[in-house]
């Protein structure tokens, strides 16, 4: 891989580990930024690839697990952590709360490379799903209000005359709106559609079930 394709954050008060690690990602193809505090950390900007962070547990402007927590909800990458004094109540907190792995001083080049490699390939898959979901997001804000009622009635499993019926509009304007509904969402098939509000968390209020008592 190019080095523009990910990248790794180093966080660590370390200026000697900072220049080591950057040379020993440089010599692996991966382009790295480091910094001395988590407070440089978040103040600095960020190209928006996969990304890594090897983040040291002692930090001269807060512990690295504390700062875990509050960055847990934000859109960061997963973290590596690296210390000289590592325990096992700290190391299962950090696994616990997301960490990819939890490494101490001095540690192993391979553990380390393999960790990064982990996050990496982590933080790819969750970026990948987040596009998939903003994608899903506008293509059901470009859908009308009536549209918006037609879709959570047909991935209920209600035939076209309940929903209809359910709405108060005719059959056929049922089955205009459920093909606008699929071709806007780009859904190839019902299940689909059905996969597609899923991952939107479509409240399903009603079903073919409590509609007329059967499967």
């Amino acid at each position: 891989m190019t080095t523009d394709e990910h990248i790794v954050f180093v966080v660590d008060d370390d200026a000697r580990l900072r220049e080591a690690l950057g040379e020993l990602l440089a010599a692996h193809g991966i382009d790295s930024r480091a910094f001395a505090s988590a407070g440089d950390y978040m103040t600095a900007k960020k190209p928006d690839v996969p990304a890594c962070l090897i983040l040291d547990v002692e930090l001269p402007d807060i512990n690295g697990l504390d700062f875990q927590r509050q960055i847990v909800e934000g859109n960061h990458p997963p973290i590596v952590f690296i210390t000289g004094h590592g325990d096992i109540p700290s190391s299962v907190r950090a696994i616990k709360e997301g960490a990819v792995d939890f490494l101490t001083k001095p540690f192993d080049e391979a553990h380390l490379m393999a960790a990064i490699h982990v996050a990496i390939g982590r933080d790819r898959e969750v970026r990948s799903r987040r596009a998939e979901l903003d994608a899903l997001q506008e293509r059901y804000r470009d859908l009308t209000p009536r549209e918006r009622e037609v879709l959570p009635l047909v991935v209920s499993g209600l035939l076209n005359k309940q929903a209809a019926a359910q709405l108060g509009i005719s059959e056929v304007t049922l089955q205009i709106h459920r093909r606008n509904v699929m071709k806007k969402m780009a859904a190839a098939s019902l299940a689909d559609l059905v996969r597609i509000a899923g991952q939107l968390e479509i409240p399903i209020a009603h079903s073919r079930r409590s509609k007329d008592g059967s499967a």
